[in-house]
């Protein structure tokens, strides 16, 4: 696929009947998708499965999207809608994630304690990253989502309120209040680190 040829060129070409162009549109998100529903789910089978059922809602629902906001911030909302409702109908919470901490917006946090390499300082790292893990997917379901697509995800807070489907103050408090949760679980570990 040209990178010239953008989503909205791609989509219009699906509406008008071209299936072709939707298979480059998954070319283009599968990776996306299957990383972000990989956050919500631990088996590959599932997240294969909720891939695919999101592209299928994607698909049938293209014709009416009307590009009030960008295809992927669209398609996004799709596979996390999808993540939830399979963790609902499987009666279960994530098992946790699969953030690295390293791609985090807590990185310079965790940069600090690379910058000093040794065995104690690794170790230092390794713990903080797992807190990190651990405190993200401690998080409430609204705020672990809030978090995770704009750390994670890199998406702007209109785009995470459009994924979401609520105002931006909403995102941005989400967002504070699961920075501060996280904080708050680090904190100990950072301070137990910088005794070393």
């Amino acid at each position: 696929m040209s990178d010239k040829t953008s989503d909205k060129e791609l989509v219009l070409r699906v509406q008008a009947g071209d299936k072709s162009a939707f298979d480059l549109l998954v070319l283009k998100y599968q990776n996306k998708v299957a990383s972000l529903v990989g956050r919500y789910l631990r088996e590959p089978a599932d997240v294969a499965d909720v891939c695919q059922e999101a592209f299928i809602k994607a698909y049938r629902g293209l014709g009416n999207f009307r590009g009030d906001s960008q295809f992927y911030t669209w398609l996004y909302r799709i596979a996390v809608n999808a993540a939830v409702n399979h963790i609902a109908t499987r009666g279960r919470r994530p098992q946790g994630t699969s953030l690295d901490a390293d791609d985090s917006g807590l990185s310079q946090t965790v940069e600090r304690l690379h910058e000093l390499a040794s065995p104690d300082r690794q170790a230092a790292t390794d713990e903080l990253a797992q807190t990190i893990r651990d405190a993200v997917a401690g998080l409430p379901e609204d705020l672990r989502t809030a978090i995770t697509l704009r750390e994670y995800e890199g998406l702007a807070y209109e785009e995470i309120a459009t994924v979401m489907d609520c105002p931006i103050g909403t995102v941005r408090s989400r967002i504070f209040r699961a920075r501060e949760a996280i904080e708050a679980k680090i904190e100990p570990v950072l301070h137990g680190n910088t005794e070393m």
